[in-house]
Parts: C-alpha cells; sequence; structure tokens
C-alpha cells in the first residue's frame, strides 16, 4: 500500500473526506508543512506511506479513495 508523489501532493491540495480522524488529522498537519515548504513532498510522502503501512488494517476504505486520485 504505497503512494506516489503526485497522490502525494493531490492529497494535500483536496479537500477528501477520510473515514479514520487519525489520517485527517496527519494530512491537516501535513498540508500546513507542504504549504510553508513545497519542497518538502517526498518527507510527505514518506510519512503518509507509513501511517498507510502501520495501519493498513484499518485504513482500506479510505485506500480505495486515495486510489482514485
Amino acid at each position: 500500500m504505497k503512494i506516489t508523489l503526485t497522490q502525494t501532493e493531490k492529497l494535500l491540495k483536496s479537500r477528501i473526506k477520510f473515514t479514520q480522524f487519525g489520517f485527517s488529522m496527519m494530512l491537516t498537519r501535513l498540508k500546513d508543512v507542504y504549504q510553508k515548504n513545497p519542497s518538502s513532498l517526498e518527507d510527505c510522502k514518506t510519512e503518509i506511506n507509513f501511517f498507510l503501512e502501520k495501519f493498513s488494517s484499518i485504513m482500506s476504505q479510505d485506500y480505495e479513495t486515495i486510489k482514485t486520485l
């Protein structure tokens, strides 16, 4: 369950609602980081992928949403 840089950028620019509150909170924080420093995109991708991997059992519904980006 890995996302690409393109998907990361779309996630950080979107207003998609996700079912997992923790994931939504992390994205909100990463959006602020990305807005202040767009070169942090790779770091944001790494953190999102780590979260998705660690919590894959509860993220399946949200991952299906991400795959459509």
